[in-house]
């Protein structure tokens, strides 16, 4: 491949045009500029140097059809995949693996990435950003990702690839039991993925792994944002290809995967040998990377359903192959039904044990057909020509598997599924088969056709129609920019009263056989107003050419009003209902059967109501549109960069026709000079006051915010007035995030080349602008958070503080109380002590008083006898004694003195025993007997006297009146006071 200088250089200047949708329009020459602009420009465009570094088309200058396609292969040449296109992300195929692009790690970057416009552009920047809009909540919070582009752009693997993100980084790692539930959920919604492509997919002539069917599917989630369930909408299954196969064409995938995945045993059963050719499974020698049955067997595990009911499925689908093997031989008459061919005997003994229906009925449903007619109602049987057994063969073939695929569809849906209260909000990822133009186009290719006609024309309406006419509205000065509208297209295929698809059902309830030529003329006739349609007038087939937005194809007219009745006829529905397999009970219930016994069944059978493939397939795309205009929605356009599907090669005329197809150039064009984020007045005051500093503003913006949010709940409808209040608290909330003054000025002097526009109901922003805003709220949050935690914490330490002081407060109190209770138990023993106390002394002082009154004289001692005198003059002077005697009680004295002596020895032993107590050592007191005539008295302890003291339990207890220290006292005291006076 040559590179883009050297192209350049090749290339020729020249103009050329181009017709589109039947009209021509003047391009630019092969570089993309007009030679008018000068050599300098050119020389820029021919410079591809900087192209490939920048990574959003709008930045490109000048924005062109050239300049687009040149920074586009610039980036291609170096494998850089994706590029902005303003609102939209362009993907081109680069039909080789790269692990390193989708890996596990570049998820999580781009989920913890603070701010995704500084990263490079991918389609988890997408995923990621429909993502957070959930999680900000802003209007419309629900979110779809359109995928689109031609057959092989790569859709079905960026859907894929989408699936896999929300599957990472929607997983909840907080609660266990809730991670278990979320796992499962994402399990089984990757498992979808190839059992769907298993059973919905095909090898065709552009892609070998083409969606033969659309789909739309819901990722539901929670409040935390978290993933919990799902759900699949399908459309129009292209059933006609169980039958019919394009030359170089293969059949659904599922097929190929049996007889190669099979084994031995289920060989034997399904009498499917290795090399066995079947009619209906054309070349089964090509490999594909699609052919794994171990793969759709473990998910198809995994959704639920289990081996037998697997077996059960693929037993069927062999049993259709060998159905597709039973040919017919022309019939000799009319009045003989059409014989089946030698070797076409086995496949329908094979076919019919497979499917469990007798042989004989199954060939008899096949070859004749019943007729109603007669007033009476009388049933005929007509045996039908060949051409007619191979039809009718077909559509049972058609009718089983299209049920088949109903029935996975909502078994998956079953193990998906969640109550509408588990989930607020979802992401919708649009899957639809891509523009389709091949030699002979049918039924199928123009529902096709018509579904992308469908999402180009929303794409139209909602981003170039509608943002130009609000921007105009909304008082922008705005320059209205040219694109290419469809609508005249739409007209043509769906239009009221009179189009293409009107003209194909007005056929079907004419109830007659249908004529090619005839309808050719009709619609030439109806249509040849409009320039969107034309007809080829030397082909020999009736045909219908339609000018899409990718491009004119022509359409045969032969056998399109058939494939639009889709016909069932009632026999082949009785036959199905009489099988005794499990899974086609279930599909085709018997509980109608009883009925088919008799007449009226039959004609309600042979009359029903016209229900055509077109009208089916416009009332699914019509609800898919009413979910697609109530979310938000996300645009991925896939490119093919070659029609041969090979790596490291960008042909510029098939990308080029691509890019104008769906106006790429339109949308960078308005996406530079316009303003993607819109927020209404009060959205943008209820999510944004909180960037007011100053209460009073605050408050009225909250007022604002409430007032109106509960008017608008009532069907309110906002006034000038309430108009100019929100614009002021728009204003105010703007200034203090301090932006640049020129930007509030009023509408009529604002253009609109800057980052943000206060329009008449609606603030609009750019990405930068709003990532400003979001980092300030999110600062402002920080700031209060920590100003509510401040609070908290002064409140819970100020909260602790009281309850420590009433905690004090308390213990004092119970303190106080058990001090005073303790007290008075000490004041009354002691009172009960005290006069204990008195009563004794009192006792003991008149005992001693009498013995004191008893004494006689003063005695003569001899000179071995101790005076009671000497005694108490010596304990007078013998100072502070060493131990100090308190409440000796006088009785303990008293009891120690032997009763057998008298007075006088008795007043001597009792001193003796006070002298006693003075000492550390035991004594002992002798009298002796007097030499002249008086006996000596022994007066001894009865042992030695251990004296115990224990402190007072009274306070002061030890005080004493006098200040000078006393070895007397107690009764000690009081007997040397009496003994002062017995001696004075």
């Amino acid at each position: 491949m040559h590179s883009l200088g050297e192209t350049s250089k090749h290339q020729k200047t020249g103009e050329m045009w181009r017709q589109v949708n039947g009209t021509k329009s003047h391009l630019t020459d092969r570089n993309g500029v007009s030679n008018h602009l000068g050599e300098e420009v050119e020389s820029f465009l021919s410079d591809t140097g900087p192209l490939h570094s920048i990574d959003d088309l709008t930045k490109v200058n000048p924005v062109t059809t050239a300049t687009v396609l040149k920074c586009l292969q610039a980036r291609y040449t170096i494998d850089v995949f994706y590029t902005n296109a303003g609102c939209s992300l362009v993907a081109v195929n680069p039909f080789q693996p790269i692990p390193s692009l989708y890996s596990h790690k570049l998820m999580r970057d781009y989920h913890a990435a603070p701010h995704l416009q500084e990263l490079k552009p991918h389609i988890f920047a997408v995923a990621e950003e429909t993502y957070r809009n959930v999680k900000s909540q802003i209007p419309p919070v629900n979110q779809s990702i359109i995928v689109s582009g031609e057959s092989g752009a790569g859709k079905t693997w960026t859907s894929r690839c989408l699936m896999k993100f929300y599957a990472t980084v929607a997983s909840s790692p907080s609660t266990p039991q809730g991670s278990v539930d979320v796992e499962r959920i994402e399990k089984r919604v990757l498992d979808s993925n190839p059992v769907m492509e298993a059973f919905g997919n095909a090898c065709t002539l552009r892609n070998n792994n083409s969606s033969r069917f659309g789909k739309y599917i819901q990722l539901q989630l929670n409040r935390s944002q978290h993933l919990t369930s799902a759900s699949i909408q399908t459309f129009l299954l292209e059933k006609t290809r169980v039958a019919y196969q394009a030359p170089q064409e293969r059949n659904f995938h599922i097929f190929y995967q049996i007889t190669k995945g099979a084994t031995q045993e289920e060989r034997l059963e399904w009498n499917l040998p290795e090399g066995s050719s079947f009619s209906w499974l054309p070349n089964p020698q090509k490999a594909l990377e699609e052919d794994c049955f171990e793969v759709t067997r473990e998910a198809m595990f995994h959704l639920g359903i289990d081996c037998s009911m697997q077996n059960n499925i693929f037993k069927i689908l062999v049993g259709l192959l060998h159905l597709g093997n039973i040919r017919f031989l022309e019939a000799e008459d009319e009045s003989h039904p059409c014989e089946v061919e030698g070797y076409a005997q086995d496949a329908a003994e094979t076919s019919s044990r497979l499917l469990k229906v007798p042989v004989e009925h199954l060939l008899e449903t096949l070859r004749i057909r019943m007729i109603i007619a007669g007033k009476q109602q009388q049933v005929f049987k007509k045996p039908c020509s060949r051409a007619e057994c191979e039809t009718r063969r077909d559509c049972l073939a058609k009718v089983i598997y299209a049920k088949v695929f109903d029935w996975l569809v909502s078994v998956i849906n079953g193990s998906i599924y969640a109550d509408s209260s588990v989930w607020s909000n979802f992401i919708g990822l649009l899957d639809v088969y891509g523009f389709e133009s091949f030699p002979e186009n049918h039924l199928e290719q123009l529902c096709i056709n018509y579904a992308n006609e469908k999402l180009q024309q929303h794409f139209v309406s909602h981003f170039l129609k509608a943002q130009q006419e609000e921007y105009a509205t909304e008082g922008l000065e705005w320059s209205f920019i040219k694109y290419q509208d469809n609508q005249s297209c739409l007209d043509v295929i769906e239009g009221n009263p009179i189009s293409i698809f009107s003209l194909m059902n007005e056929e079907c309830r004419l109830n007659r056989a249908s004529n090619a030529s005839q309808f050719q003329t009709r619609t030439e006739i109806a249509l040849s107003g409009n320039k969107c349609i034309s007809w080829d007038k030397f082909s020999k087939k009736p045909n219908f050419i339609v000018a899409h937005y990718a491009g004119s194809v022509c359409y045969q007219v032969e056998g399109m009003i058939e494939n639009n009745k889709d016909p069932v006829p009632p026999e082949l529905v009785l036959l199905l209902q009489q099988s005794q397999d499990a899974l086609l009970q279930k599909l085709f219930p018997a509980s109608a059967t009883s009925q088919q016994t008799n007449q009226n069944s039959i004609k309600t059978q042979a009359k029903p109501v016209v229900v055509t493939v077109v009208s089916k397939f416009k009332g699914s795309l019509e609800k898919l549109m009413e979910i697609l205009n109530s979310t938000t929605p996300h645009y991925i356009r896939c490119i093919k960069p070659n029609a041969d599907c090979v790596a490291a090669t960008f042909r510029k005329d098939k990308v080029l026709r691509q890019l104008e197809a769906c106006g790429i150039v339109e949308t960078i064009n308005i996406s530079a000079a316009s303003f993607p984020i819109r927020i209404s007045f009060r959205s943008f005051v209820e999510r944004y006051k909180v960037l007011k500093k100053s209460r009073q503003h605050t408050r009225r913006a909250a007022q604002i915010g409430n007032g109106c949010s509960h008017h608008v709940e009532n069907g309110w409808t906002p006034t000038q007035d309430d108009g100019d209040r929100f614009q002021s608290a728009v204003q105010d909330i703007l200034q203090e995030v301090h932006l640049d003054a020129s930007l509030l000025q009023p509408a009529e002097k604002k253009s609109c080349n800057k980052a943000m526009h206060c329009g008449k109901t609606k603030v609009f922003l750019t990405h930068s602008m709003l990532e400003l805003l979001e980092a300030r709220r999110a600062q402002a949050l920080d700031e209060r958070a920590f100003c509510i935690q401040c609070c908290w914490w002064r409140f819970k330490r100020r909260k602790q503080a009281k309850q420590r002081q009433a905690a004090t407060a308390l213990q004092s109190a119970v303190r106080a109380w058990l001090a005073r209770r303790r007290f008075q138990k000490l004041r009354k023993a002691a009172m009960v002590i005290k006069r204990t106390w008195r009563k004794w002394k009192a006792k003991i002082d008149m005992l001693a008083e009498e013995e004191l009154d008893d004494v006689e004289g003063k005695p003569f001692f001899s000179e071995g006898i101790i005076s009671s005198g000497q005694a108490l003059s010596e304990l007078e002077k013998s100072g502070t004694p060493r131990a100090i005697i308190q409440f000796w009680p006088l009785g303990l004295v008293l009891s120690n003195t032997p009763m057998i002596l008298g007075r006088f020895q008795r007043d001597l032993t009792f001193l003796a025993c006070l002298q006693i107590l003075r000492c550390d050592h035991h004594h002992s007191a002798r009298t002796k007997t007097l030499e002249r005539g008086i006996a000596s008295v022994r007066a001894l302890p009865q042992g030695s006297v251990k004296f115990h003291c224990k402190k007072s339990p009274l306070l002061y207890a030890d005080t004493r009146p006098h200040s000078h220290a006393s070895p007397r006292t107690g009764f000690n005291q009081i007997l040397l006071d009496n003994h002062k006076l017995l001696t004075a």
